[in-house]
């Protein structure tokens, strides 16, 4: 039995899967054996949720989502309708010698959603990829590969074109430092600023803009990291690392 639950009459949930405190699965919906829900979640008309797949807490699940065995998702994200996430990179009902392909014939590959992020309507995701921490997926995008923490990626395949902020608002870049991009949320400025490096991946985490004149404040994995005074701070005009 799952308990504080809401299970529409019309889903079908195993009873050998996990479901959190809280959680409402609607009409349609078919949860599988082995498959852990976390608390709060919230399941549209026709998910389907595959064997063993594990889903964390205050997730929202939109309607016709698909989420095959091998796939992992993190506390918060957002999955909007019809996002498809696949596990086979190369898919085959029959053998070679022309035989109905068994479970012992292929391998899932595993694939990752963190903290925060958001994969829009009609996202398809292939296998043994990451999406990283308050990364943001647009509609109708095809991902191949790992999306770093906080990007922004669209198209087919999905490739990079910015980074957005955690309150969902795109960060407008400014000025460059010693080849780091100093970016500030659009919506939420002037309290959020982020640093990274122009090779991609965020060096600060969500925070309030520090203050003081000893220099500033950043983060580099997971620690406050002193930075020098801005004129001791050499400048890179180029964002293609030709100066070096």
């Amino acid at each position: 039995m799952h308990t504080n639950v809401r299970i529409h009459p019309t889903a079908d949930v195993s009873d050998d899967a996990e479901i959190g405190a809280g959680s409402r699965i609607w009409n349609q919906c078919q949860v599988r054996e082995r498959a852990r829900i976390g608390q709060n979640c919230i399941l549209g008309k026709g998910v389907y949720v595959d064997a063993g797949v594990i889903v964390g807490s205050n997730v929202k699940v939109q309607n016709y989502v698909s989420i095959f065995h091998g796939v992992t998702i993190g506390d918060g994200v957002f999955i909007g309708p019809h996002v498809c996430f696949t596990n086979d990179n190369l898919p085959r009902a029959i053998n070679p010698d022309g035989t109905l392909k068994a479970a012992d014939d292929w391998g899932s590959g595993h694939t990752r959603v963190k903290y925060g992020a958001s994969l829009g309507a009609n996202t398809t995701l292939l296998p043994k990829i990451t999406v990283g921490r308050w990364a943001m997926v647009g509609s109708g995008a095809v991902v191949t590969k790992d999306v770093p923490d906080y990007g922004l990626v669209v198209g087919n395949p999905a490739h990079l074109v910015g980074f957005v902020c955690p309150c969902g608002h795109r960060l407008a870049t400014g000025e460059t430092v010693s080849e780091v991009m100093r970016a500030r949320c659009t919506g939420c400025a002037p309290a959020s600023t982020f640093l990274y490096p122009l090779g991609g991946r965020f060096h600060d985490q969500h925070r309030q803009t520090p203050n003081g004149a000893g220099g500033e404040a950043s983060r580099a994995g997971g620690r406050r990291v002193a930075r020098p005074p801005r004129s001791q701070r050499g400048r890179s005009k180029n964002c293609d690392r030709s100066c070096r």
